[in-house]
């Protein structure tokens, strides 16, 4: 009987740590995810501006929040943009931390961010600063921020 239980034991033990080296595994793919989708939504809007990143990237219900508000939705973030952008201004940014819940449906980001514009006078100003982004896993296997 005590090498029957045994036996079940190390058979257990055998699953739970191949289940644990398989989350692992699953956890650095899904961070590279997150850092290749942190990098794709940067480089959007240096080439075609935030209006069009953040209405890609928004999942349907995602938030930011500006001027003291809660923005609401792709097409609001990207009329939010369109109306407060002046030519000239960028935003830059890439994660120092990525973190992924163990089902890999959540993840979250910081990092640092430059936010450069043009002033009245035509000089270049540089605006530092930390960023935090909510991701959720989408129905289709895509990643979508709820919280930047």
């Amino acid at each position: 009987m005590h090498k029957i239980t045994a036996v079940l034991f190390l058979t257990l033990l055998c699953f739970a740590r191949c289940k644990e080296a398989n989350r692992s595994g699953d956890m650095a793919t899904w961070k590279a995810e997150i850092r290749a989708v942190e990098k794709e939504f940067n480089d959007l809007a240096q080439t075609k501006g935030l209006a069009i990143a953040f209405e890609k990237y928004a999942a349907p219900n995602g938030v930011i929040r500006k001027a003291g508000k809660v923005i609401q939705g792709p097409k609001a973030m990207g009329d939010w943009y369109r109306n407060d952008s002046r030519p000239g201004e960028t935003l830059t940014w890439e994660p120092d931390f990525i973190d992924v819940s163990l089902s890999g449906d959540l993840a979250y980001t910081y990092g640092g961010y430059i936010f450069t514009s043009i002033d009245s006078t035509g000089l270049k100003k540089e605006n530092t600063g930390t960023f935090h982004t909510v991701w959720k896993r989408q129905p289709d296997g895509s990643w979508k921020f709820v919280w930047d």
